[in-house]
């Protein structure tokens, strides 16, 4: 579907949604008798598995990132590159970038520092290089670090990166501002003589860069960040930001009604409108980068066989999901390359035809069985179905699942887990241990997506937790990669994005508009696109 019809689909009328819109009731006159001044209480529904982002697998992980770490470049709101670290993001024009593309000059900024005192500087972002690629690291994915031959100091504040071969990626997948692969630069003054990381207290108790530093973490329930006096842009104007883990999204609003919680972003779509009344409470709302999918474990016997999986995709009514359990608020998604994106392919959606998925399974050798189970060998297809336990909806879609599979004849069991565990480093997922998966992929900017499809990133070397070795997929992943022409590009994601739709190593439900509610007394924030930048201000929050 392309970009125009997407768009259309989605908001209709309703044009407001298009951007981020602010709705709710106004800001008192005066400051609110809840707030807390210099003090905002994020409510969120996980916390982080590591605060080294090297090890870290899940958002929560990813934003904290943003507070606690410079990175040599950040995201705007928009999801627009800009300088952290760096004091500009290097272009063919500019000469950062070389006439080959394999060589990038980075000019840094002088006088960051790190919490401690000591200098941040091109020597940290070395080291980080060499910390990713030190085997003794379990880092959770080396995409995108594996493509660099040497990086160079010709001074402290200027480092030039010597490529393997051109990839145009590069810049986002390693410098860009936290998440996915873009680690900020780590500590090299107190972490290089460690032989490996793996088990550092700096893990738990990281050395900060960024706007904020960890005062407290009481895990299960809350980490505490306070401003960092040594943060390059000046203290931030909040005292502190209390990262306050609430795993129940009705607890959730509650303490948002209560005023217990100050923000509360990816308000589910039960609660959408519920928070817009509330006394006290804004709300901001815009479509963002994150995907539902169904993802299918295909080293698993019973789903190696690409005709099951389709059988699967056709089994479902994923438009009557969408509508009713989802309330019909998101996107419907046709692939995992943002529809805004200048790379979005035009993708069919699969249609709910349980007769074709009978006739599939009837082709793969699945014969009808006495208790409606289906059977090959006398194996019946029995799977199991996880997700995390963290919103309702996911349970409720699951529940349908296990209808519809069962009018087919497949025999679909719930397991669930918490999201921490969900995505841990040797957890279901990366662990491989799952059969069907029910998760919310979040994307960068760039349209890069060969650490989820490529063979070379299944685990433990990335994060293809489908397990689907396609050398296709694999080429035109990767192609997409080796030339700086979009338009070249975006012919290669087309094919790439025709061939998952074709193997079905995964099913896309929706593209996410997500709300976000806040404490009107607080100024300055502004929700974003990409989950990787929702706290990309939170240095100039006041409130």
């Amino acid at each position: 579907m392309t970009r125009r019809a997407l768009l259309a689909a989605a908001f209709g009328a309703v044009l407001a949604f298009a951007g981020c819109t602010v709705v709710g009731h106004s800001p008192t006159i005066g400051r609110h008798p809840w707030t807390q001044p210099g003090i905002v209480r994020l409510g969120v529904p996980d916390e982080p598995d590591s605060l080294d982002p090297l090890f870290a697998n899940d958002a929560s992980a990813d934003q904290i990132a943003t507070l606690l770490y410079v990175h040599v470049f950040r995201y705007d709101y928009r999801g627009r590159l800009v300088p952290d670290l760096a004091t500009v993001v290097p272009t063919y024009a500019n000469g950062g970038i070389s006439a080959d593309g394999r060589t990038i000059t980075l000019h840094l900024r002088h006088g960051v520092r790190w919490a401690d005192g000591a200098p941040l500087d091109g020597r940290d972002i070395v080291f980080t290089w060499h910390a990713v690629m030190n085997d003794r690291n379990a880092v959770r994915s080396r995409l995108g670090w594996t493509d660099v031959a040497s990086m160079t100091l010709p001074d402290p504040y200027t480092l030039v990166v010597h490529m393997k071969r051109v990839n145009a990626a590069i810049i986002d997948t390693i410098f860009g501002g936290g998440g996915g692969t873009a680690f900020p630069p780590l500590p090299a003054h107190l972490l290089a003589t460690l032989p490996d990381l793996n088990h550092a207290d700096f893990n738990v108790h990281p050395l900060a860069s960024g706007p904020f530093a960890l005062a407290e973490w009481d895990h299960g329930a809350s980490l505490t960040f306070v401003a960092n006096p040594q943060y390059y842009r000046g203290p931030a104007k909040l005292a502190k930001i209390i990262w306050k883990v609430v795993p129940n999204a009705e607890t959730l609003f509650q303490e948002l009604q209560t005023h217990d919680i100050d923000v509360y972003d990816g308000v589910p779509e039960t609660q959408a409108e519920r928070v817009a009344q509330l006394d006290g409470i804004a709300v901001q709302r815009r479509l963002v980068a994150n995907w539902r999918h169904l993802d299918f474990n295909c080293r698993k016997p019973l789903l190696a066989d690409v005709r099951v999986r389709r059988a699967i995709a056709q089994a479902v009514d994923w438009d009557r999901m969408n509508q009713t359990i989802y309330h019909g608020v998101n996107v419907r998604a046709t692939s995992d390359v943002f529809p805004d994106s200048w790379a979005a392919p035009s993708i069919p959606q699969w249609v709910f035809d349980p007769a074709a998925a009978r006739r599939l399974l009837d082709a793969a050798g699945w014969k009808p069985g006495p208790n409606g189970v289906r059977t090959k060998g006398g194996v019946p297809l029995a799977i199991t179905i996880s997700t995390g336990t963290n919103k309702p909806a996911n349970e409720q879609a699951e529940v349908l699942m296990v209808q519809q599979l069962r009018a087919v004849g497949i025999a679909l069991a719930i397991k669930n887990y918490p999201v921490s565990l969900l995505f841990a480093q040797h957890g279901p997922l990366y662990g491989g241990t799952y059969d069907l998966s029910w998760s919310v992929e979040t994307n960068a900017p760039e349209p890069d997506n060969s650490g989820l499809w490529s063979e070379h990133y299944i685990p433990p070397n990335g994060a293809n937790t489908s397990f689907l070795a396609d050398p296709i997929i694999t080429r035109t992943s990767e192609d997409a990669l080796l030339t700086f022409d979009r338009t070249k590009r975006k012919a290669l994601y087309q094919q790439e994005e025709s061939r998952i739709h074709e193997l079905a190593p995964t099913v896309f439900l929706y593209w996410e508009r997500s709300t976000a509610a806040y404490n009107s007394d607080l100024k300055h924030y502004q929700a974003a696109e990409y989950d990787l930048a929702a706290l990309w201000n939170a240095h100039e929050w006041e409130i």
